[in-house]
């Protein structure tokens, strides 16, 4: 079954001096300040787009992660993902860095990394940011 989210963003202003509140419409969970000097600079308690990329990307990967170590026999016991996303202004993203570690009984630290880059280029986060580079260090616990 397909599923849909939704989120909005209400943007006041221009580019440099504006300020706009992205809202996570599906969930419910909350509304949060944007501006382009969080973008571009300091985040000063604001978001960004490449933030909200980093979450979603760090996520998606780690149930991608966790489903092929399952299906393979070796559930995770805990993964930690981060997922860092560089943003350059007047070039855009230019690079989004995985680093996992994982608990994983049973596997090896080969077969831990193999897994994990499975998991970076069939999750359906990274294959809808395949317009950039996405870099992974995997280790194990």
């Amino acid at each position: 079954m397909a599923t849909t989210r939704h989120a909005h963003t209400v943007w006041e202003g221009n580019l440099l001096e504006g300020k706009g509140v992205v809202t996570l419409d599906s969930s419910g969970l909350g509304s949060y300040d944007v501006s382009w000097p969080a973008r571009a600079e300091a985040p000063n308690g604001k978001t960004s787009p490449e933030e909200l990329i980093a979450a979603a990307h760090s996520s998606c990967f780690s149930m991608a992660l966790s489903h092929a170590l399952a299906g393979k026999g070796t559930p995770p016991t805990r993964l930690e993902t981060k997922a860092d996303v560089t943003f350059q202004p007047g070039e855009g993203i230019t690079g989004i860095h995985l680093t996992v570690e994982g608990e994983v009984p049973g596997l090896d630290a080969d077969g831990f990394e193999a897994a994990a880059q499975d998991a970076k280029k069939n999750c359906p986060v990274s294959q809808a940011l395949t317009g950039t580079t996405i870099t992974l260090s995997a280790k194990l616990a």
